[in-house]
């Protein structure tokens, strides 16, 4: 026991003189300047390693995700231009259609106008024609009928002065009542 008293003895006694040799120091290791050239070492293995890793690792996976992106963008943009193209060809297409059916549906209406305006022509003659046959139609019944009322006028005109005649105690002689009242009606 007593042998390893004195080993924890000497190992707290080196560890006493290591703290000690680092306050001699005075600070950190790494502004130690004479452990500079081995950190130079493992700063330019350090850099090294790196630099392999990145050009033999990482950057060439950068590189082809860069150029997959490219290539999806460069595949968008012709695919949107294809579209943009079809779009003004349907655009074009539409308004040719659209003038045709314009113009499809002007020469309908003038058509049907026309047919219209010759169907009304047609019937506005027919019923001149009509109107003018039942005019001269009426004229004559109303010539009729005026000659029948001057007829008859006439008739009331001299049988009535017969009438009279014989009501005021006259002799009524046809003859000579029928010359008054013609006399009479010529004026």
């Amino acid at each position: 026991m007593a042998s390893e008293t004195q080993n924890t003895a000497h190992a707290a006694a080196d560890a006493a003189q290591g703290a000690a040799h680092s306050a001699q120091q005075g600070g950190m290791p790494q502004l130690d300047f004479s452990s500079y050239p081995n950190q130079i070492f493992w700063l330019l293995v350090a850099l090294v390693a790196i630099y392999w890793l990145l050009t033999r690792i990482a950057l060439p996976r950068i590189e082809a995700v860069l150029a997959d992106r490219q290539g999806t963008i460069a595949g968008d943009i012709a695919a949107a231009e294809d579209f943009k193209r079809k779009a003004e060809e349907a655009e074009a297409a539409y308004e040719k259609a659209l003038a045709e059916a314009r113009a499809q549906a002007q020469k309908i209406a003038g058509e049907t106008k026309a047919e219209i305006q010759k169907d009304l022509d047609a019937a506005i003659a027919k019923a001149d024609a009509e109107i003018a046959a039942r005019s001269a139609e009426s004229e004559a019944r109303i010539a009729e009928i005026r000659d029948g009322a001057l007829a008859a006028v006439d008739q009331v005109a001299k049988d009535t002065a017969g009438e009279i005649v014989a009501a005021l105690g006259g002799n009524s002689d046809a003859a000579a009542v029928n010359a008054a009242v013609e006399q009479r009606l010529k004026g």
